[in-house]
């Protein structure tokens, strides 16, 4: 554990799995995990663990999966750490959660707060075309995304023009996990001393937001949209929910495209009810 130190790891998709896995590569070894409940996925709506759970599991490392905020907070009392950690866990704590652990909760937000607060950072880090993104330690008080700043660092020698989401999502989750593997132990040997001179309040007149990505959101109108804008919504969401369009009555995904002269080439698409299939079309 850190320095003797009991923490807990609250998240649930991949990008907290990438995150916890480089913790526990690191030896900084969570007394529990906290994550989302199972839920149903695919086209037959089987019943699936997420990833960082079953990452626990492997780990044989103590899950928990609290249904509600009443939930956690008996969950989180019992346990009583000292810290915790939260990546990608998706819910607002209540100041009654907040107070348990003596070093707060520390969040690892994939963006360069207080830019991009909120569920969609990194898709909206593609779709706005930005040139640069990174990460965001803080520590979270009751607001979503507003707590004063630990460690911020940004993503270098990386080409967000040309990235996907599943791509740049893995490397800001690298990048996190560094930072907190960096930063935890000074925490802790300072404990609040740390979080007084080094916590960095943020700048709410350069706060911007984010909002959780919908199917209808994926949509594109392939005789209308723009081009640029096209190609990197495709880039940004897939493969969740996945851009898709509509043509002689059938839903089609969009999987894969490029620019070229200004111009959309989609390069990989899927008819609804077949497999995936390599094309070349300029639209």
């Amino acid at each position: 554990m850190i320095l003797n130190t009991k923490y807990i790891f609250l998240g649930t998709p991949e990008f907290a799995a990438i995150v916890l896995e480089k913790l526990i590569s690191a030896d900084f070894i969570p007394k529990a995990v906290i994550s989302n409940p199972d839920k149903p996925t695919g086209r037959k709506q089987i019943i699936t663990p997420p990833p960082v759970k079953a990452l626990a599991e492997k780990h044989n490392l103590p899950i928990y999966q609290p249904k509600d905020k009443n939930e956690l907070f008996k969950i989180v009392k019992k346990l009583n750490p000292d810290l915790a950690v939260v990546v990608a866990y998706g819910m607002i704590f209540p100041k009654e959660v907040l107070n348990i652990p003596k070093y707060g909760f520390v969040n690892v937000h994939p963006s360069l707060l207080p830019k991009y607060r909120g569920a969609a950072p990194i898709q909206a880090a593609i779709l706005n075309g930005e040139e640069k993104t990174g990460v965001s330690l803080f520590l979270i008080d009751e607001e979503m995304d507003h707590g004063s700043i630990l460690a911020q660092k940004e993503l270098e020698n990386y080409e967000l023009r040309i990235t996907n989401y599943e791509k740049l999502s893995k490397k800001l989750a690298e990048l996190g996990a560094k930072l907190l593997i960096d930063f935890l132990p000074r925490l802790i040997r300072n404990s609040q001393s740390v979080i007084n001179n080094l916590g960095v309040p943020q700048d709410e007149s350069k706060a911007t937001y984010t909002k959780k990505i919908k199917t209808e959101d994926a949509f594109i109108n392939l005789e209308k949209d723009n081009p640029i804008e096209m190609e990197r919504k495709i880039r940004a969401l897939n493969p969740e929910p996945g851009t898709w369009t509509m043509k002689d009555g059938k839903r089609i995904k969009i999987l894969g495209a490029v620019l070229i002269d200004e111009k959309l080439k989609i390069t990989k698409i899927q008819v609804e009810g077949g497999k995936p299939q390599n094309v070349c079309g300029i639209v």
